[in-house]
């Protein structure tokens, strides 16, 4: 059988656990195989939970994470249980979101990226949290996320 992008991944099509922290999760990526072409990768992580670092109450939030990979692309079984890692972490919602992006770019060095944050209210008030890499790349179509302002998100 011949080497392919795909034979150093670890996790997928393996028995995984859930990380117990986002320092602990491993993060794995593969050649970009179409990486002459600028074009947009997003994940929708419609369940994210992370813990409340004063009280330990669960904070909920709906992720958006678009980006223009370069030689990498991240795969996504690894990306999902780094994110599932924050379900026992805690911190705000401004440093869960920033943190996650700022991870990805120093892994990936996508060409670009952003994240919205779109937390649902703690005490009244919901938390949008947004980071961007730096204007995005010209000629790639960058879809709006699309997630409506609070008013009982769903």
């Amino acid at each position: 059988m011949t080497e392919t992008i795909y034979d150093n991944l670890k996790q997928l099509g393996s028995a995984t656990t859930l990380p117990q922290s986002p320092e602990e999760a491993e993060l794995e990526r593969v050649a970009n195989p179409q990486a002459d072409v600028s074009y947009v990768v997003r994940f929708t992580a419609p369940e994210f939970t992370s813990l409340c670092p004063m009280t330990g109450q669960p904070d909920f939030a709906h992720l958006m994470i678009d980006y223009v990979p370069g030689d990498w692309l991240v795969e996504s079984k690894s990306l999902k249980l780094y994110l599932g890692s924050f379900r026992n972490h805690g911190a705000f919602h401004e440093d869960c979101t920033v943190s996650i992006a700022r991870r990805l770019v120093d892994f990936l060095q996508p060409r670009w990226l952003r994240i919205g944050g779109y937390w649902y209210p703690r005490g009244g008030i919901p938390i949008d949290v947004f980071w961007q890499s730096g204007a995005a790349p010209e000629g790639v179509w960058i879809p709006e996320q699309g997630v409506p302002p609070y008013r009982g998100r769903g």
